[in-house]
């Protein structure tokens, strides 16, 4: 028997952990930052709307419909004569997956180990400390490896007993760290500009068309689409699931903690810029590399005793956004292993994150000429590629029928939705590809 979510809440939880990432804590603040502050802040949910939640509900479709992995939905769904095509995008979805979650654990790694060096500081184990907070190979090797286990521990025990169980902790941890952090950052000298600089937009600057390229970007990066974790969550939803619903749903609650990191980071620049601390690079923000782990570090240091521990905070936030996306990530290779090469679970993850673990090392050993690209390759090639793939399937590839044309029989806002995913949508998604990869 095929597994399933329990509840309404723990998909929506898990999906939304699937989400919720790094991008969302550190990407969707610095595009803000970057480009016009309230008034991309404005752009982006009005994107939210007329793209992310469309390609969102095209990918958690077809898992729906095809009860089956990538390789093995896209094939079922498409029409004869291209479901070798459908097959091959999603065995590159399982490859996308492996090299995402490859580059994703190491960075994941950093975070735990942030977090850790905080936690020593305050205890005055300054030696640790000092082992943690300075790069070296052995270190990366070594907590690659443990946010590895830990993904595959989760993974082993199941969609509803470790990803939808795990997802019902970790997300209301995150909200509520979230939320903490942003009372505490609010009422440090500086944040008011912050949040003004944010939650005001300045109109003028929406003549930028840049603001909406990179809107459009960052809404699909967001939603984590594309590399068919959503899918996968999708195939896992009972038959009369009420798919727009839950995809409005996890859009929601994954904009709103888009929003809210904003309302922590935004604020955190400002109050860094009343410090003393140096945030841009001419005329731009930091890089958000250097973002997390030199300047807002350096702003934790410069607030005295309670700075280790606003630190500690920050990067434990950090590493459980990365954890609810690597256990969603992670179940593509695993569901393509269960159900076409008939391996048991815990044969299934340990094969997965084996091949993980691989790569990451791998990337970690060479990782000038290597880590770069492989980010690349998947955020700017794989994501977009596949999600205008997605678009087409569901509005032109269909077996047999369309299966827009056939819901959009019911009533004029369907029909208005059929026609919006056939056409706004993948002239939409390509000049996203085109704007991100030339």
């Amino acid at each position: 028997m095929r597994e399933s979510f329990h509840s309404r809440l723990g998909f929506i939880l898990a999906a939304a952990g699937s989400a919720v990432g790094l991008g969302n804590i550190w990407g969707f603040p610095t595009q803000v930052a970057n480009h016009g502050g309230g008034a991309f802040l404005l752009v982006y949910l009005v994107v939210i709307f007329v793209l992310a939640i469309p390609a969102l509900y095209s990918e958690m479709l077809i898992g729906h419909h095809g009860r089956a992995n990538p390789v093995r939905s896209l094939a079922r769904l498409s029409q004869a004569g291209t479901q070798s095509l459908g097959a091959g995008i999603g065995f590159l979805n399982v490859i996308g997956s492996c090299l995402m979650l490859s580059f994703y654990h190491i960075v994941a790694g950093w975070m735990l180990v942030h977090a850790l060096g905080y936690i020593a500081t305050l205890l005055g184990l300054s030696a640790v400390a000092d082992f943690l907070f300075t790069g070296s190979m052995t270190r990366d090797l070594g907590f690659t490896a443990l946010f590895l286990v830990t993904t595959g521990w989760v993974v082993l025990q199941g969609v509803e007993y470790g990803i939808e169980r795990w997802s019902k902790r970790l997300m209301p941890t995150l909200v509520l760290l979230l939320l903490g952090l942003i009372v505490y950052m609010g009422s440090l000298a500086g944040a008011s500009d912050g949040f003004q600089a944010y939650l005001v937009p300045r109109f003028s600057q929406l003549s930028d068309p840049e603001i909406y390229l990179a809107a459009m970007g960052q809404a699909f990066f967001s939603l984590s689409i594309g590399l068919g974790g959503m899918m996968i969550y999708g195939s896992y939803l009972s038959p009369k699931a009420k798919l727009g619903r839950l995809s409005l749903s996890v859009a929601a609650l994954d904009t709103s903690i888009a929003f809210l990191a904003g309302l922590l980071i935004i604020p955190a620049l400002y109050v860094g810029i009343e410090l003393g601390v140096n945030v841009s690079n001419g005329d731009e923000l930091i890089g958000e590399g250097q973002l997390i782990f030199a300047i807002l570090p350096e702003l934790f240091n410069s607030m005295g005793v309670v700075g280790p521990l606003v630190g500690f905070a920050f990067f434990i936030l950090l590493s459980i956004a990365a954890l609810t996306s690597t256990i969603a990530q992670a179940e593509v290779p695993v569901s393509y292993l269960l159900e076409e090469k008939n391996l048991s679970r815990k044969n299934a993850t340990m094969t997965a994150l084996a091949t993980i673990a691989v790569l990451s090392f791998s990337l970690v050993l060479f990782f000038d000429p290597l880590f770069g690209w492989v980010v690349t390759a998947v955020t700017q090639f794989q994501l977009p590629l596949s999600g205008i793939f997605y678009l087409l399937v569901v509005g032109w590839l269909w077996r047999r029928t369309n299966h827009l044309r056939l819901i959009a029989q019911q009533s004029f806002w369907l029909t208005a939705l059929r026609w919006h995913l056939r056409y706004v949508c993948p002239v939409l998604m390509a000049l996203v590809f085109i704007n991100t990869a030339f």
